[in-house]
C-alpha cells in the first residue's frame, strides 16, 4: 500500500460523509415540516447542511488525531466504539422526526445522542485532549437542535395529539 495513504483519515472521512449523506437522505423537506409552528429564532434551512458538514469535518479530524495518538489496541477499540455508537444514535433521530413525523419521539432519542457525544469526549480525553475538544462543537449543535426540537414539540400540541 502507498505509504502516503492515511487509512485512519480515509475511515474518518467515510464516517463523516456517510453520516452527512444518510442523514440528508432521511431529512426530507416535506409539507408536513413546513406546516409546523417553529420559533422565530430557528436558523434558515440552508444553514443546516454547512453546519453539519463543518461539525462532521471536525469530528472526523478528531478521530484521526485520536487514532494517531492511541498507544494501545484498547484505545483504538474505544475510538471505533464511540464513533460507531454515535453514528447509530445520530442516524436514528432524522427518521424518527421526519419519516415518522414524531418530533416528540425524536426528543426522547436526543439524550442518547447527547450521551454518545459526552461518551466520545470522555473516551477521547485520555487519548488526546485536542481530539476531545473537537467534539465539543458537535455537542453544542446537538444541544441547540435538541432545544429547537423541544420548542417545536411545545409549539405543535395538535401534531402530538394527531400522532398519538
Amino acid at each position: 500500500m502507498n505509504e502516503d495513504f492515511n487509512v485512519p483519515a480515509a475511515y474518518a472521512i467515510a464516517w463523516a460523509v456517510g453520516l452527512c449523506l444518510i442523514g440528508g437522505l432521511m431529512t426530507p423537506r416535506a409539507s408536513w415540516y413546513a406546516s409546523l409552528n417553529k420559533p422565530s429564532w430557528q436558523p434558515p434551512g440552508w444553514l443546516f447542511g454547512p453546519a453539519w458538514t463543518i461539525i462532521f469535518g471536525l469530528a472526523a479530524w478528531s478521530g484521526v488525531i485520536a487514532w494517531e495518538a492511541a498507544t494501545s489496541a484498547a484505545q483504538e477499540r474505544a475510538i471505533i466504539t464511540v464513533f460507531a455508537v454515535n453514528g447509530l444514535f445520530h442516524l436514528l433521530w432524522s427518521p424518527i422526526f421526519f419519516k415518522l413525523q414524531r418530533p416528540d419521539w425524536a426528543l426522547i432519542e436526543v439524550p442518547f445522542l447527547c450521551g454518545s457525544l459526552v461518551g466520545m469526549i470522555a473516551a477521547l480525553w485520555p487519548i488526546s485532549e485536542q481530539a476531545a475538544w473537537l467534539i465539543v462543537p458537535y455537542l453544542a449543535w446537538v444541544s441547540f437542535a435538541a432545544y429547537l426540537n423541544l420548542t417545536i414539540v411545545r409549539l405543535n400540541p395538535i401534531a402530538r395529539e394527531r400522532a398519538a
